[in-house]
């Protein structure tokens, strides 16, 4: 058995003509959704998949192994339910409305533009065809949503052969010489201090606003 533990998502990085000569293995959603299984590929050799935990394995990637030969993977053809709107009775929101409640009961959608794919389920599909939506069971690649936050592909979609490097460099320099010469005095006002409780007598600065203090200047008292 030959070990595979690395994996090129959609065969990023390489030229065409190696993606040509590599064996093919044909594998359903139920097996490429694990990280650690067996497989065997066009040239009928055993593999044995050791991946990170969390990896899942798309349509288009390629597993290398321990000797350095590639494997291209197929998503293979299974059962799966195709949900559409009515065209008639319904409208393209329809699949979103749908869309919400599959994923509040955590089923695995692979989401189009005009329709959505599931595992068949007949309970979802009585009440997906209560909310006027057109279910047809066909024999299809299956490539749900993967989590936010999973291993190997961030979600279900995948860019193939496009690198979205996101460097966007911005560099603000805000230097603003906000020199407000107005040609007067900012006098600023104390901010209001707190009342003093009844009975007490306080000394309370009395500081004269915009002019320059003489000689009769002084500290009022003033009771409470």
């Amino acid at each position: 058995m030959i070990q595979v533990s690395k994996l090129l998502p959609q065969g990023q990085g390489l030229a065409p003509v190696l993606l040509k000569r590599a064996t093919t293995v044909e594998l359903d959603w139920d097996v490429r959704q694990k990280s650690r299984f067996a497989a065997t590929d066009s040239a009928g050799r055993e593999l044995g998949i050791f991946l990170p935990r969390g990896t899942l394995v798309r349509g288009g990637d390629v597993l290398v192994a321990e000797d350095g030969s590639m494997v291209r993977v197929i998503a293979a053809p299974q059962p799966v339910l195709v949900i559409t709107h009515c065209k008639n009775h319904g409208t393209p929101f329809d699949l979103t409305r749908a869309a919400y409640h599959l994923g509040n009961r955590h089923v695995p959608i692979e989401l189009q533009p005009d329709h959505l794919k599931i595992e068949p389920d007949h309970v979802l599909a009585d009440m997906l065809r209560a909310m006027h939506l057109i279910v047809n069971e066909q024999n299809l690649p299956f490539e749900p949503e993967g989590g936010a936050y999973a291993a190997g592909h961030g979600g279900g979609h995948h860019h193939g052969g496009h690198g979205h490097s996101h460097d966007h460099d911005h560099e603000h320099g805000h230097a603003h010489d906000h020199g407000h010469d107005h040609g007067h005095t900012h006098t600023e006002v104390p901010a209001a201090a707190t009342p003093p409780a009844r009975g007490r007598t306080v000394s309370i600065p009395v500081v004269a606003q915009g002019h320059v203090h003489g000689p009769h200047c002084k500290l009022s008292l003033i009771h409470i």
